[in-house]
């Protein structure tokens, strides 16, 4: 199309070819390729000088705008390579979307403020479903031996944390004496867990099956604050990731389960094949410095923080 422009200005092919530092004859196998493309003859020769068809007028009429597109889309890519442009569509699991995305979305714009970005609130097996269907290009989620997300062949992932599952008990109970505790003396307590759609109650569920009980469960929510309140107002007991307890009520005690406790392994997802933009890289390398901050978090280093809404 850039041939055919310069053939329509000068008026010849030789003139053409001068212009843009062909051959003559590489300016006319341009022109007869471009005429098998459209399907119809673009020029016709008039001795030694040429006139363009009415195709050939239509054809060289959009090509200034094409070109011009063109070289837009160049500058564009030129500029997501380096960070400068483009999107990052992420998705997260609740309580990582609470904790590690706002540190990592801040270091991220800090370093590259033109990228655009956006996150949706997304469970682990939705998440996987959405990277497939191109609707994310990058996902936080968690895996736990109930439910080995990361076995998936279409995801690359890059672990980030261990999140070990701590015993949340009112403040008061019989229990609380104990620095740790064992999942099996729980078995007579109510529990609060979340509902079908929330992993954490898979995990829940599995666990106190693997310590020799089957939970009786009295109230599902997935707001972990509205979990830690429930425990507060002394209607049972739960089991939540440390992630959810970045911030403790003032009612209830955090007690670990040592080394038998419930672990989520806490990941960056992708798609293992496909394009995979600057973007998506840099805020992986984001992910994983954000995520050694968070390795080793104790219980005893929880916030003891009011939950917002929540009473005493």
């Amino acid at each position: 199309m850039k041939v055919l422009r310069e053939v329509a200005r000068q008026g010849s092919f030789s003139a053409a070819a001068e212009a843009l530092a062909f051959t003559q004859s590489a300016v006319s196998q341009q022109v007869a390729a471009l005429e098998r493309e459209a399907g119809a003859t673009l020029v016709e020769r008039r001795g030694r000088g040429i006139r363009l068809t009415d195709a050939g007028h239509a054809l060289v009429t959009h090509t200034d705008a094409i070109l011009a597109r063109l070289g837009d889309a160049e500058q564009e890519l030129a500029a997501i390579a380096g960070l400068r442009g483009g999107r990052l569509r992420l998705g997260s699991f609740l309580s990582g979307g609470a904790t590690l995305i706002p540190h990592a979305v801040a270091a991220f714009r800090a370093e590259h403020p033109d990228v655009e970005l956006s996150m949706v609130e997304v469970e682990p097996e939705e998440a996987i479903d959405r990277l497939k269907r191109g609707q994310l290009d990058l996902a936080l989620m968690y895996e736990h031996e109930s439910m080995p997300y990361g076995l998936d062949p279409a995801l690359e992932i890059t672990p980030l944390l261990d999140d070990p599952y701590d015993v949340v008990l009112p403040k008061g109970h019989a229990l609380a004496a104990s620095r740790r505790l064992r999942l099996s003396q729980l078995s007579g307590e109510s529990w609060i867990c979340g509902t079908p759609r929330d992993s954490c109650q898979k995990v829940m569920i599995h666990s106190c099956n693997d310590a020799g009980f089957q939970p009786r469960v009295a109230f599902q929510t997935d707001d972990h604050h509205a979990s830690q309140a429930l425990v507060a107002a002394g209607v049972g007991v739960s089991l939540l990731p440390r992630l959810c307890l970045s911030t403790v009520h003032p009612a209830v005690e955090v007690r670990s389960l040592g080394r038998d406790a419930p672990v989520r392994r806490v990941f960056a997802g992708r798609l293992a094949e496909g394009y995979r933009s600057p973007a998506t890289e840099a805020m992986i390398a984001v992910l994983e410095e954000i995520g050694a901050g968070f390795r080793g978090l104790g219980a005893a280093d929880h916030d003891r923080e009011t939950v917002p809404g929540a009473r005493a």
